[in-house]
């Protein structure tokens, strides 16, 4: 898959708007341009089993936060709630901005 820009960045708060976890809240911890998702701290969390690596290093069942599709979150404004991102240029800086209230993100 090819790599495509989003408006959504790393320690943004979103909020899961569809899903298992619908409703629940958390920043981002990284955006996968290349498979079209966001991993969310403490949310979509799935059990993987690891094996120890090294010597004297455990294996077992380990918890990680899985990647959820990026069509699936939406933006918290600090006003307005959940909102979609709207860009705003002046000379030649961009801005994100709330699509309800105008606010900068």
């Amino acid at each position: 898959m090819e790599k495509v820009k989003y408006k959504l960045k790393k320690n943004d708060l979103v909020k899961v708007v569809t899903g298992k976890e619908k409703g629940k809240t958390g920043t981002i911890v990284k955006v996968d341009s290349s498979k079209g998702g966001v991993i969310v701290s403490g949310i979509n969390m799935v059990k993987k089993c690891k094996k120890p690596k090294k010597r004297g290093e455990k294996g077992g069942i380990i918890e990680i936060e899985a990647l959820i599709n990026i069509s699936n979150v939406m933006i918290m404004c600090k006003k307005c709630g959940p909102t979609r991102v709207g860009i705003e240029v002046s000379g030649n800086n961009k801005t994100r901005k709330c699509k309800k209230c105008g606010e900068t993100l």
